[in-house]
């Protein structure tokens, strides 16, 4: 076993601790019609008016959730601790987004060339009877956007670039939501105490309506109970299931960010890595402002 191996088991061996999700620790109503490409111009399968303040959330289907969730891997070169607590985050997700209409596909443990596989097909296929769309990503991560499939690192940009506008024309102008479990580096967060005292026509950006829930900000640690599975999805969950259907869903990723910021703290033998926190970063390109109907 590698130093780096012992030190991350050494570190979260106990039960009811918490884990990381780092791949290794340092010491108006639509009108529909298929969309379509012709001389570099989208025509979104639908339009909406220009200023209309919510995405039209009333179509048949809510749209496609797909979850990659890893649990194990193997990496040349790379040793990647198990990620225990990832089949609790897993079934709370699935469990979750299904209450909200969403299809949801669940892919353990997927090689790269799998994913994009997957990946490939999902963008290639008409989604203009879809509200939006979502892809969660449970994983080991890095700096730089690097997450791990089950055999090899890759970036982010991989997956949601198959989904701009001018890749997946059905999804112009309608919400894609990515929400990514991964640590973003090795940073610990050691806190601070604080004292109690329709239908006009207009051309839409390659890469609007994009919003990205990551667990935590670049360069930092995200963490993940080993019972209870990891504190933004657990929160994530719980504030959908609570207020999906009061609040945008900004206003809900916002209570969410309180909750883990406010409500966690890391629990280890290692002294190093007891007691820190983490904040999760939400990154918006929405142009409306988005709300799950009541069903």
């Amino acid at each position: 076993m590698q130093p780096l191996t012992k030190a991350f088991s050494a570190m979260f061996s106990r039960k009811q601790e918490d884990s990381s999700d780092t791949r290794g620790m340092p010491h108006g109503s639509p009108i529909a019609s298929g969309s379509q490409t012709a001389n570099g111009i989208i025509r979104p399968a639908y339009v909406i008016e220009r200023y209309a303040a919510y995405y039209p959330m009333n179509h048949k289907r809510r749209g496609m959730a797909l979850i990659f969730s890893h649990n194990k891997y193997n990496v040349r070169n790379v040793s990647l601790p198990v990620r225990e607590g990832s089949a609790i985050d897993c079934k709370r997700l699935k469990e979750t987004l299904e209450l909200f209409r969403f299809d949801v596909k669940v892919y353990p443990d997927f090689k790269l060339e799998e994913i994009k596989s997957v990946i490939g097909k999902v963008s290639s296929m008409d989604h203009s009877d879809s509200d939006c769309f979502l892809v969660a990503i449970l994983t080991h991560g890095e700096d730089g956007g690097i997450v791990y499939a089950y055999d090899q690192p890759y970036e982010l940009s991989l997956i949601w670039s198959f989904f701009t506008a001018d890749n997946c024309p059905s999804l112009a102008g309608r919400p894609k939501i990515f929400v990514v479990q991964a640590c973003r580096g090795n940073q610990l967060d050691h806190g601070v105490k604080v004292q109690k005292d329709g239908v006009a026509r207009y051309s839409i950006p390659t890469h609007a309506d994009f919003l990205f829930a990551y667990a935590t900000i670049p360069g930092f640690m995200a963490f993940r109970n080993t019972t209870e599975g990891s504190w933004f999805i657990n929160e994530l969950c719980k504030e959908l299931q609570e207020n999906g259907h009061r609040y945008d869903i900004n206003t809900l990723l916002t209570f969410v960010t309180q909750k883990v910021a406010y409500d966690h703290e890391s629990v280890s033998n290692m002294p190093e890595y007891n007691m820190r926190k983490q904040t999760p970063c939400v990154v918006s390109m929405l142009t409306r402002l988005l709300l799950f109907n009541v069903v």
